[in-house]
């Protein structure tokens, strides 16, 4: 069960037997069902999760019921609201399970007895927190300097692997169009072809 996430930490930290034992006992195992919630609007995030298999996203509601799809995460990915978390302020977003999913959690208690058992674990954490703020930067400023066409295909590029298993509504809320927009672009980019 802790074989990816141990291949996951090796790339950033290098653990003994013992730390390695220690970190196991501290996660613990969950399956979320197809439409379920990780998260919910409104609640307290007392996690971070690895993803051992299955995909999750994370989106807010406008106030009238629109969908911003902020992120999708799959194996070998960690999800949070990292703000919720670290503040414990109720959350604006939901985590909602896209298939059955199978993670290995850690609440915040456990972490910092992590952080204090094993300190190299605040470097994997900070490495974590670095690649997720470039995603966002990279995503931000592809929304503002790009077409909904080379976000497209910038997407389909850098993640052919979700592409397959989101929705194409999905796929279109994540990338700030309509999904008939984003109808429009694919049968464009067909025609080129």
């Amino acid at each position: 069960m802790f074989e990816q996430i141990d291949k996951f930490t090796d790339q950033c930290i290098s653990l003994t037997g013992e730390e390695r034992e220690q970190f196991h006992a501290l996660l613990k195992f969950r399956r979320i069902r197809k439409r379920s919630y990780l998260l919910q609007e409104g609640e307290v995030c007392d996690f971070e999760a690895y993803i051992v298999k299955g995909c999750l996203r994370t989106y807010y509601l406008s106030e009238d019921g629109t969908e911003t799809i902020l992120s999708f995460a799959v194996e070998d990915w960690w999800v949070s609201d990292l703000y919720s978390f670290t503040e414990q302020q109720p959350s604006d977003m939901f985590i909602e399970a896209i298939e059955d999913s199978e993670l290995l959690i850690i609440d915040r208690k456990s972490k910092a007895m992590l952080y204090e058992k094993i300190p190299k674990f605040e470097t994997l954490f900070r490495l974590l927190v670095q690649r997720s703020l470039f995603a966002l930067q990279r995503r931000f400023h592809s929304l503002v300097s790009q077409t909904a066409e080379q976000r497209y295909l910038a997407f389909m590029e850098k993640y052919p692997h979700i592409a397959q298993r989101v929705p194409q509504n999905q796929i279109a809320r994540y990338l700030g169009v309509s999904p008939e927009f984003l109808s429009r672009v694919r049968s464009g980019i067909l025609k080129k072809k």
